[in-house]
């Protein structure tokens, strides 16, 4: 059992979860904003050796540094590699603190998302319409940039939709390709494609201004990443050209923060994840409470049990 544990800032566990929280610390403390800098998180922390946090606060070395009882960390929010994370992985690996996140928990809201908006564009539904004519997805030319879980899920909905499913991945998926999905280079599948998803992880741009050009003109583009997939700039040039529109849920997944973009004719933004739904925030929480549980099993039934 942990001393005490705290939540510094908002984490998006359903009540349920909240009171299972209070079987695994003696003291629980749960914050209801995002901190202002690296001093109130410290502040917040104080002594604490468990700290919850979601996406929206970084825990760096300094914080670590600064809060000497902290043995475990859980992310509640995505957690892609020690790359992308917004807590130092390998600062808290010295001291020897636990970081543990979660992944795939919002998965299908952003699928929901997607086909709504693709199928508003095909029949021009409160859409500029993509063509002449309205389409169904059936033969529609559709490129997956990246697919993993997203990525797959997407790919499994537009094939089911009759679509000619296309991707592109740093590694080449034999389990795809035997479903009928065919790899391409990034370069082809640009090319080839009228829709394309990128699907990455954070912090990993793919589309420069040469990508761009390869894409050409009369093209969607689904941004399904937390961060920007793309330069900034070169997709506000495309996005110049008649007939490219570019799709994404967050004002993240556009990433400019200038926020010109954001009112350009060609960008369709809905201003709110499309993962956070009843169903995410439940299978969040039910993933932040499963590592907790792993961790102290783990710690329990080492020499430095603490119950």
């Amino acid at each position: 059992m942990f001393e005490k544990l705290v939540a510094i800032e908002p984490v998006s566990l359903v009540p349920q979860a909240v009171k299972e929280l209070k079987e695994y610390a003696r003291e629980i403390e749960l914050h209801d904003s995002i901190p202002a800098d690296d001093e109130e998180i410290i502040r917040r922390i104080g002594d604490a050796d468990a700290v919850l946090v979601s996406y929206t606060t970084q825990i760096n070395r300094r914080v670590i540094e600064s809060c000497p009882s902290i043995r475990y960390i859980g992310m509640c929010c995505s957690l892609y590699s020690e790359e992308s994370a917004n807590v130092d992985i390998p600062c808290a690996r010295e001291r020897g603190i636990q970081v543990l996140g979660i992944r795939d928990y919002g998965d299908r809201g952003v699928v929901e998302f997607v086909l709504s908006e693709l199928v508003r564009f095909l029949h021009g539904f409160d859409r500029p319409m993509f063509r002449e004519m309205p389409l169904e997805i059936t033969d529609l030319k559709v490129g997956i940039i990246g697919i993993g879980v997203t990525g797959g899920m997407i790919a499994d909905a537009m094939q089911f939709m009759g679509a000619d499913v296309s991707y592109y991945s740093r590694t080449r998926k034999p389990d795809r390709e035997a479903q009928g999905i065919t790899y391409r280079p990034l370069k082809e599948l640009l090319e080839y494609s009228e829709v394309v998803f990128a699907c990455l992880n954070k912090n990993v741009i793919l589309l420069h201004e040469e990508e761009f050009g390869f894409m050409g003109q009369g093209k969607l583009l689904f941004n399904t990443s937390i961060g920007p997939a793309f330069d900034i700039p070169a997709l506000g040039a495309w996005l110049d050209r008649e007939g490219n529109y570019f799709i994404c849920d967050t004002q993240g997944a556009l990433g400019d923060p200038s926020g010109m973009l954001l009112s350009h004719p060609h960008v369709f933004c809905a201003g709110v994840s499309s993962g956070r739904s009843k169903q995410c925030f439940e299978l969040l929480s039910k993933k932040a409470l499963d590592n907790i549980r792993l961790f102290l099993d783990k710690y329990n039934s080492s020499d430095g049990a603490s119950s």
